[in-house]
């Protein structure tokens, strides 16, 4: 029976794919196996030495202490792609609210006091301050292309609009998704120098950390109108409120209000509403749990950010699953191990990912307690399990 505790509440669509006579799950779960987390902040999180995996139901993983999860041996994975439609939809919408006054308009309408004139004869008189431009034939860019900004892509184009793209770690499978029509620039300052609009789709990283900030700010067509569904952190919010009052940036739409956000002229915000739809979430939660299962009883790994994508097909009686160092020898360590006891390997994958690297082995014979000892006395082992 392996526990799994919940730190969030997440649809209970993933619950098809964890039988309960294999499966305990549940917020009051102790020394937990896996731990299911849709958005809460992990760091400084007391880690049971029984925990094997965290399954992020979501793709931000700035909320979890990822490089320390590494060095305990806990698998860290995340859905991408899973809530990228529920972006993108919110994303039509953000495209009219950053060029309209259209949150100023409903709230003239909701606060309309009728002295006077009629609502109906009022707004007449006064509808042009809420005007602003269309977005057909305005050029959009896109930095980040992946699940999300490959749909946001494509639908601008539909909608009319020349899109502009950047994203330095393109790859082939999300290079497939983004429509030819899309145009490709290599560098920030030719894609800042031809937008109108630009919406963001990256995750956060120490590259990412403050990418719009001042001096790129002034690499941007005076009026350019940002939209940031990315996270809050890719925007330096000191430079974006800056650029608002000077009317660098006309408008600012962004899924991750602050106190000092919310005061900014021009500043349209929503509550990190950008993937959150029912079918987002069930989407989430279903892939989130099937990874995790996948990896719990068989030791696959699909979508970990910290650990390579790793798949082998169950052959033999046993299964050891090594979490190590990327160093030189290790395979042959393990498998001296194994062959000393005239085990033999039935079938083997090992993958690294950086500085550290996942073996597979499938052996004929059942794994003795003195193999599995011997490997997780070596200093460069961070994880062992035989399944």
């Amino acid at each position: 029976m392996f526990k799994i505790k919940t730190l969030n509440h997440v649809s209970d669509a993933c619950l098809h794919h964890l039988p309960r006579d294999m499966y305990e799950m549940n917020d009051d779960v102790q020394k937990p196996d896996a731990i299911f987390v849709r958005a809460c902040d992990m760091h400084g999180y007391d880690f049971a030495q029984e925990t094997l995996c965290i399954a992020r139901a979501g793709i931000g993983v700035n909320t979890i202490p990822v490089d320390a999860c590494t060095e305990r041996g806990i698998t860290v994975f995340n859905t991408p792609g899973a809530n990228a439609n529920g972006v993108k939809e919110l994303f039509v919408f953000a495209l009219g609210m950053a060029s309209r006054d259209i949150l100023g308009g409903m709230n003239w309408v909701y606060g309309y006091d009728a002295v006077g004139d009629s609502v109906e004869v009022a707004m007449e008189k006064i509808k042009k301050q809420f005007a602003g431009p269309e977005y057909f034939d305005k050029t959009l860019g896109v930095i980040g292309t992946g699940n999300v900004g490959s749909l946001v892509s494509n639908i601008a184009l539909d909608l009319g609009m020349r899109v502009v793209a950047y994203d330095p770690y393109l790859s082939v499978d999300a290079a497939w998704k983004v429509s030819r029509n899309v145009e490709r620039k290599r560098d920030l300052a030719s894609l800042f120098s031809e937008c109108d609009y630009l919406t963001l789709h990256t995750p956060l990283t120490d590259e990412t950390r403050d990418m719009i900030c001042k001096a790129n700010i002034e690499k941007m067509k005076d009026g350019v109108r940002i939209i940031n569904y990315a996270r809050g952190e890719v925007v330096n919010e000191a430079d974006i409120i800056e650029a608002l009052n000077s009317g660098k940036v006309s408008s600012f739409v962004c899924d991750f209000p602050t106190a000092a956000l919310i005061k900014a002229k021009n500043c349209i915000l929503t509550p990190h509403l950008g993937g959150t739809t029912i079918e987002s979430e069930e989407k989430c939660a279903i892939m989130a749990a099937k990874q995790m299962t996948d990896y719990l009883e068989n030791g696959n790994i699909t979508n970990s950010v910290n650990l390579p994508s790793v798949s082998l097909e169950r052959m033999g009686s046993a299964r050891i699953c090594v979490i190590h160092q990327n160093v030189p020898r290790m395979i042959n360590r393990f498998l001296d191990l194994i062959g000393n006891e005239n085990i033999n390997v039935e079938h083997m994958i090992n993958k690294p990912r950086g500085a550290v690297a996942y073996t597979i082995i499938d052996t004929g014979s059942p794994i003795s307690a003195d193999i599995r000892s011997a490997i997780e006395s070596m200093s460069e082992v961070m994880r062992v399990r035989v399944i």
